[in-house]
This record gives C-alpha cells, sequence and structure tokens, in this order.
C-alpha cells in the first residue's frame, strides 16, 4: 500500500473542489486493507473512504488519510427459481455495473442507470430513482471493521435501509470498509415505468431491461449537468416526507405543491419544486450556484470551493424554511471538520 502526502482531492470528487487530504492511499486487495488496518494502529488521524467522490462535499482540506476503494471484479454465486445473485467489488464503477447486468440478460436495475459513483457506496446511500432503491435487489454485503479487522456480513434487515439511509450511514461511516456487495436478481421482472417521460420514451414498445435503461440515461443527461463538464453531486437536497395535515396546509395555499403517498400518514413532495418556487434555479454567486436545469442540483461553475457551495446551499435551506416551514435536509456528506 503505497501512501502519497499532501494529494489533491480536486479529481477525487465530482463537485471538483480543490481540497487536499494530508496523506493519501489506494485499495486494491486484501494486502492493501492489512496495511491499512496496520497503518490505523500506529496513528491516530482519521480515515476518509472514498468510492467515486459523487456524494461528498470538502469544504476543508481533509487531516487525515483518504483511502479510494479500488477493489474489483464480479461473479455469478448462485441461481434459483426466483433470481440470479451476483457479488460485485465494491470499487466497480456504479453505471456500468448495471449496464453490464443488462449486457448480460439480468433485469432489476435499469431504472438505477447513470447513476454516479461506485457499487460500495452505493448502499451507504441506498441509491434511488425513478421507483427502484437498492434495497428493492440487495442481497447481502461484506465488510471489514476497521477498528479489529474482523470481516461482517450483513443481510438487507440489518442494513437498516431507509429513503437515502442505512446503518452504514448512520453508524458506518469509515468504521466499516465495504468490499463487495451481492445482489438478487429477479428472473421474471416487474417493469417500473410509470413516470413522466419514460411512459413517453417507451410508448408502442414492448419494455426490456435495456429499453428502459436506455431511456432512463436520456433523460438523466436532459435534466441534470454532467459532472464532466460542470461540477455537482447530483440531487443535493432529499425529497421531504411530510405528515398528511403538513402537507395538506401547504397545498391549500399552494395548489399545484406536489405530493407523492408514501403510506396513510406521509406524503413525500419535491425539493426541486420547492427550490424552484423560491426563485433558486439558475441562481448563481460567483463561481457556486444552482444548475439552469434542474433546481436540485449545486454547481461549481469552475474554482468555486466547498465553503463558498456549503453558503448557497444554507440560504437555500433558510429561504424554503421561511416559506413553507419545511426544512431541507442534503444528500452530500459535508467533510468541514477534521
Amino acid at each position: 500500500m503505497e501512501i502519497n502526502k499532501n494529494r489533491s482531492l480536486k479529481d477525487l470528487n465530482t463537485f471538483g473542489v480543490n481540497a487536499t487530504t494530508k496523506f493519501y492511499t489506494e485499495i486494491h486487495n486484501l494486502e492493501d486493507i492489512h496495511e491499512l488496518l496496520e497503518w490505523k494502529e500506529k496513528t491516530d488521524l482519521p480515515t476518509l473512504l472514498l468510492g467515486g467522490g459523487s456524494n461528498l462535499l470538502f469544504v476543508n482540506d481533509y487531516q487525515g488519510l483518504a483511502a479510494k476503494i479500488c477493489l474489483s471484479g464480479k461473479e455469478i454465486v448462485e441461481a434459483d427459481a426466483d433470481a440470479t445473485y451476483i457479488s460485485v467489488a465494491a470499487g466497480e464503477n456504479w453505471h456500468n455495473f448495471v449496464r453490464w447486468t443488462i449486457s448480460q440478460g439480468y433485469a432489476g436495475l435499469e431504472n438505477l442507470s447513470l447513476i454516479p459513483g461506485t457499487v460500495g457506496a452505493a448502499p451507504i446511500q441506498n441509491i434511488g430513482a425513478y421507483g427502484v432503491e437498492l434495497a428493492d435487489h440487495f442481497y447481502s454485503l461484506q465488510a471489514i471493521n476497521l477498528e479489529n479487522g474482523d470481516v461482517l456480513e450483513f443481510n438487507k434487515e440489518q442494513c437498516q435501509f431507509g429513503y437515502r439511509e442505512s446503518f452504514f450511514k448512520a453508524y458506518g461511516l469509515d468504521k466499516l470498509l465495504i468490499s463487495s456487495v451481492t445482489f438478487s436478481l429477479p428472473k421474471k421482472p416487474q417493469w417500473k415505468i410509470n413516470y413522466a417521460g419514460v411512459q413517453e420514451k417507451l410508448k408502442g414498445l414492448e419494455p426490456n431491461a435495456k429499453l428502459i435503461s436506455d431511456a432512463i440515461i436520456e433523460l438523466r443527461q436532459s435534466k441534470l449537468p454532467d459532472p464532466k463538464v460542470i461540477g455537482n453531486a447530483g440531487s443535493f437536497f432529499k425529497n421531504p416526507v411530510l405528515n398528511i395535515d403538513q402537507w395538506e396546509a401547504i397545498k391549500a395555499n399552494y395548489p399545484d405543491f406536489m405530493g407523492y403517498p408514501q403510506s396513510k400518514t406521509e406524503i413525500k413532495t419535491s425539493a426541486a419544486w420547492l427550490i424552484d418556487s423560491c426563485g433558486w434555479k439558475g441562481y448563481r454567486k460567483g463561481d457556486a450556484g444552482v444548475s439552469e436545469k434542474h433546481a436540485l442540483v449545486l454547481v461549481n461553475y469552475g474554482n468555486t470551493t466547498g465553503k463558498q457551495l456549503w453558503s448557497v446551499a444554507e440560504e437555500i435551506i433558510d429561504s424554503v424554511s421561511q416559506k413553507y416551514g419545511i426544512i431541507l435536509e442534503p444528500e452530500p456528506r459535508r467533510l468541514s471538520e477534521n
């Protein structure tokens, strides 16, 4: 395991923020993991586990060791009458993995096409899009406890998946290194295409995984800026989940207020609608701003800092709170104190 000092993180976060880490290494195999454990025993410095850097906002330099997970490989480990089980190393690119499953004739993950990041980071956030969450096709994962080196197996229940939440996000950040994830892909898929844009693109066609994936890729590219062109981390805020009374009170004053029932007592609304209705879409302050394509996406127009981006986020949170009484919750992890 090679350790570099004072490495820029600009190319390792999709915001393109130019932060620096005091130490940096890459994890390619089990031997590297063992050396990482030994390094941690010898120092008191914190460790940051990096995937694709698509869910991070560096507000300051990092004063510990940033370790990029580069574990690779995938294999079919089992199959039964209902599903095929595929184990994937944590460092694999998520979108490339989704397209690989489709090319191999498997379905289930097509709605999660073009989501940035790595396979190992996906369960932490319980990524989701167009009616599908990672949890829907999750079977198990393997993780290494960086405190004692224990190899742990987690089933779905133990992962405590929620809306953009998991056990790993709540309790295991930088303590558990996810090394591989196993997915259960159904042999009789249930297509989820009842979404604006998807239905139109598939009109008159017999749905299949590739057609759905292609449609969603096209939709995402039309709505969301490409991080390779303009720095961003995709959706910056979670869609708020309100109780029915709260939602109806706002709806009474704003008839076009959006709502999607989650249960008998809860309704999810659109963070993008809230932000757009407060006039933030296309806002720019220096090189920090809000995408002209999508009000939910904060962008780096060139050389902004994490502090400047967070300042814009705070202004948006205050604005929505004052108008609607709703506190928006950021999705990306903000690294500000090291």
